[in-house]
C-alpha cells in the first residue's frame, strides 16, 4: 500500500533534494519536498507523512536537528531520517538521541534508500494491522464502536448499557439498515452474557416449517432426510441470546410456540415429546409498525407486550446526518484495507454527494456505497465522480456516472464481497443484497473466480 504512505524530503540542496524524491517516486511513493525547516514543518503540519528525510545542514536559521524536533512537537511518533556530507560521531550520536530513526551519509546510495524505506514502510505496515486487529478484537462489541455523535443515539447507547445485564427481552425498531443487529450484539457483549453465545436468526429469511425446526431443532425420523438429533437456535443460545430479526414476519403459528418460549422458557423439539428447557435472553428487532400489525390481526397482542418489554428505536441515518462523515470515513479506513485498495480518504465533493444522499437503506446503503466506491475508484481519493452512482436520486446533482459498463461493475461488487468473505457465496450473496442462486448465476456468466 505505497501510496498510503507519503514521504517527505527537506534539503536546500535542489538537485539532491529532487534527486531523493525521483528514486523514491520510481518505487511507488508518494514524495513532497521542503526547501527549509520551516517549510517542512508548515508541510509536517498539514501532512502526516510517514518518513522524513532531513539535511542536517540547511540555512535559515534551523538545522536538520531543530526541523526534526518542531515536526516530533507536532507528531511525536514521526520517523526522521537524517542526511549529511559532513559524517562525524558527535553528529550522529546528536541525531538519534534526538529521536532519529536513521543517520545516512551523502552521496546517497538508490538501493540502499530503498531497502530502508522498504524495512520501515514493513513495519509501519504491521503496525496498522496490528492496531486493527487490536481494536477489532477488543472493541467489535463495546458502545463505542457503533459510531455515532448524535445525541439520540447516545441515549439509546445509555439505555442499552442499563439492560445489558437483565434478562428483559428487549425490542429494537428501526428501518431496514440501520444497525439494529449491531445495537443486540452492544446489549450482549456488554452484559453478564458477554461470555455464553449470541445467536442470530433472520424470521424473513425462511419458510414457516424450515423457521421452526431451525429454531426448536428436531427429533430424529421427525421428518423426511432428519436423520439425527438437531439442536434448535434457542438451545444453541441456552445462557446467552437470541436475536430474532425481523420478528414482525413470523407466521402466527409460531407466534404462539415463541409466546410459550418467553412465558415458560421451554419448548419441544419438532418431533420430540421430551421438553427442553433454557435460559436464553431475546432480543428481537423489526422495520414494522407491530402496533398497527396487532390492530390488523397479524400479530398476537399478547405477544407482542412480552416482546415490547424495553423498546429501542434507532433513528434512520437522514435524522442524524452528523454522523455520515464519521462512518463514511470509518467505511473507507476498514474497507480499503480489506480489499487490499490504496485509497486514503475522500474529497470535498464526494463528502457533499454523501451528505445530499437521502439514504433510504441507511448505514448499509452508505457501506456498500463506499465499497463500490472504493471497488471503482482509479485514483487513491475517492472523489464525486467515484460516487455517481448516486445520482440517480436526484439530491447528488454534482456526480457523474462512472465511465465504466455496468456489468463491470456488477463483476467488480461480486468480486470484492467475495474477497471480503473468504470466497463464502452464501454471505456474499447477503452483502450484495441478492439470492445465493442469483449469485450463483452471475459468478458463472461472469466468470468470477472464487
Amino acid at each position: 500500500m505505497k501510496a498510503n504512505w507519503r514521504i517527505l524530503v527537506v534539503d536546500d540542496e535542489e538537485i539532491m533534494c529532487e534527486s531523493l524524491a525521483a528514486w523514491l517516486r520510481e518505487d511507488g511513493y508518494g514524495v513532497d519536498t521542503a526547501a527549509s525547516g520551516r517549510e517542512a514543518v508548515a508541510l509536517a503540519r498539514k501532512t502526516d507523512y510517514a518518513i522524513y528525510f532531513i539535511d542536517l545542514k540547511m540555512p535559515g536559521g534551523m538545522d536538520g536537528i531543530e526541523t526534526m524536533m518542531e515536526i516530533r512537537h507536532v507528531y511525536s511518533e514521526a520517523c526522521v531520517i537524517i542526511i549529511t556530507a559532513y559524517a562525524t560521531v558527535d553528529t550522529a550520536i546528536t541525531a538519534m538521541k534526538e529521536g532519529a530513526q536513521e543517520y545516512i551519509v551523502k552521496p546517497c546510495n538508490p538501493e540502499e534508500i530503498s531497502l530502508l524505506v522498504s524495512r520501515i514502510i514493513k513495519v509501519k505496515n504491521l503496525q496498522y494491522e496490528n492496531t486493527l486487529l487490536r481494536k477489532k478484537l477488543t472493541r467489535q462489541y463495546e458502545f463505542h464502536d457503533i459510531i455515532s455523535k448524535n445525541p439520540k443515539m447516545r441515549e439509546i447507547l445509555d439505555l442499552a448499557a442499563e439492560v445489558s445485564s437483565l434478562r428483559s427481552t428487549v425490542l429494537v425498531r428501526g428501518e431496514s439498515g440501520t444497525g439494529k443487529e449491531l445495537v443486540a450484539r452492544a446489549i450482549h457483549y456488554s452484559g453478564d452474557r458477554a461470555s455464553k453465545p449470541f445467536v442470530a436468526v433472520s424470521c424473513a429469511a425462511l419458510a414457516e416449517t424450515l423457521l421452526e425446526s431451525e429454531l426448536f431443532g428436531y427429533e430424529k425420523g421427525a421428518f423426511t432426510g432428519a436423520a439425527e438429533r438437531k439442536k434448535g437456535k434457542f438451545e444453541l443460545a441456552d445462557g446467552g441470546t437470541i436475536f430474532l430479526d425481523e420478528i414482525g414476519d413470523i407466521p402466527p403459528k409460531l407466534q404462539a410456540d415463541l409466546l410459550r418460549v418467553l412465558q415458560e422458557r421451554s419448548f419441544y423439539r419438532l418431533g420430540g415429546t421430551e421438553e427442553v428447557r433454557v435460559d436464553v435472553r431475546v432480543i428481537a428487532a423489526t422495520h414494522q409498525d407491530l402496533q398497527q400489525a396487532v390492530q390488523e390481526g397479524r400479530f398476537r397482542d399478547d405477544l407482542y407486550y412480552r416482546l415490547n418489554v424495553i423498546e429501542v428505536r434507532i433513528p434512520p441515518l437522514r435524522e442524524r446526518r452528523e454522523d455520515i462523515p464519521l462512518l463514511a470515513r470509518h467505511f473507507v479506513d476498514r474497507l480499503s484495507h480489506e480489499l487490499g485498495k490504496e485509497i486514503g480518504g475522500l474529497t470535498e465533493g464526494a463528502m457533499k454527494v454523501l451528505l445530499d444522499h437521502p439514504w433510504p437503506g441507511n448505514v448499509r446503503e452508505l457501506e456498500n456505497a463506499i465499497e463500490r466506491a472504493i471497488v471503482t475508484c482509479r485514483t487513491g481519493t475517492i472523489t464525486e465522480d467515484d460516487l455517481g452512482f448516486l445520482v440517480g436520486n436526484g439530491n447528488a446533482r454534482h456526480a457523474t456516472v462512472p465511465d465504466l459498463p455496468l456489468a463491470d461493475l456488477e463483476r467488480l461488487a461480486i468480486e470484492a464481497a467475495l474477497r471480503r468473505t473468504g470466497g463464502n457465496v452464501k454471505e456474499a450473496a447477503q452483502r450484495l443484497g441478492i439470492d445465493r442462486s442469483t449469485l450463483y448465476e452471475k459468478i458463472k456468466r461472469y466468470e468470477v473466480a472464487r
